[in-house]
């Protein structure tokens, strides 16, 4: 049997006064499109301790692994030559004022009602804040067209 390879994302949706940060992509993945603060699993690292990793770095705040609450998970086929297993949390306490942290990534960081995202979204991110926003807690999307 061939070893079994997924990525595991972790998003951070930063929830503040009924608003989401995004980040505007400056190069590979969604180029111009707007994401979630994200990013791979790290090896021994817990998935909660990733997502707060994963801001600190991108977005220069601190949050407690045990503030942040698992909201969705994603399976999805469709994003890449490798499956992915998207988890995605919610903070609403944290330390700091979101800023650009990764220049060389990204271009922006703002603040969208929940309720008026921009249409540039990237779809895999984009399905697991729409999933948040229905309280549906898992999806799996793209798996029928895979190749078995």
């Amino acid at each position: 049997m061939p070893p079994h390879h997924t990525i595991i994302d972790v998003h951070t949706l930063l929830i503040r006064h009924n608003h989401l940060l995004l980040t505007r992509r400056r190069s590979h993945y969604g180029k111009g499109m707007w994401h979630l603060p994200s990013g791979k699993l790290d090896p021994h690292e817990s998935l909660p301790a990733a997502a707060a990793r994963e801001a600190f770095e991108e977005v220069g705040v601190t949050i407690e692994p045990d503030r942040l609450r698992h909201v969705h998970t994603a399976h999805v086929a469709d994003s890449g030559p490798t499956p992915r297993l998207g988890i995605f949390f919610e903070a609403r306490h944290w330390i700091g004022e979101p800023e650009n942290r990764e220049p060389d990534k990204c271009f922006a960081v703002e603040w969208f009602p929940l309720d008026a995202l921009p249409d540039n979204v990237i779809p895999y991110p984009l399905a697991g804040i729409r999933a948040y926003l229905d309280g549906t807690t898992f999806t799996a999307t793209g798996w029928g067209t895979r190749p078995r």
